[in-house]
């Protein structure tokens, strides 16, 4: 996980946690040695090893190279972005909270920006007539830094 401050914005990466990697090449050791039991050995082998551990590599990679921020008034989450002055409110959603608001309470017109092995999120509501989107919920590890950027931020509690 990456998270820096460049001046006043906050830009977070969504990676996957380290231990991802590990269980990958863990998988990738199985994969390889069910090709030795499955195949005569031979010079192939080798391309397929490398085929295996660059596939799971760069799908670990591709899960985790989502990010959010908060820079130059806008909010980002991935290739999507809002003005924060159509922001009319944000607030925190708690671990608790994180599976009511994504299933029951979800209103099907929302923007969700999601990863599941991020715990925590954000809401802003819009304030944009012209805009059929009514919120936004984005994953990120650290809602208080984002909030902090977000002048419609409330703390709820």
């Amino acid at each position: 996980m990456k998270t820096s401050r460049p001046g006043n914005g906050y830009v977070e990466r969504l990676t996957v946690p380290w231990y991802w990697w590990l269980a990958g090449a863990v998988v990738a050791g199985l994969l390889c040695f069910e090709v030795t039991l499955a195949a005569n050995w031979g010079d192939w082998m080798i391309g397929a090893f490398v085929l295996i551990v660059a596939v799971i590599a760069v799908l670990l990679w591709s899960m985790g190279r989502g990010s959010v921020a908060v820079r130059d008034g806008e909010l980002w989450a991935g290739n999507a972005h809002l003005p924060l002055e159509l922001i009319s409110r944000a607030a925190a959603v708690p671990s608790e909270a994180k599976s009511a608001a994504l299933g029951r309470q979800l209103d099907p017109a929302a923007f969700v920006y999601h990863k599941g092995w991020i715990k925590t999120m954000i809401v802003v509501v819009l304030d944009d007539p012209d805009d059929p989107t009514p919120y936004w919920m984005v994953s990120t590890r650290h809602p208080e830094k984002m909030l902090a950027l977000i002048p419609a931020a409330t703390t709820l509690g």
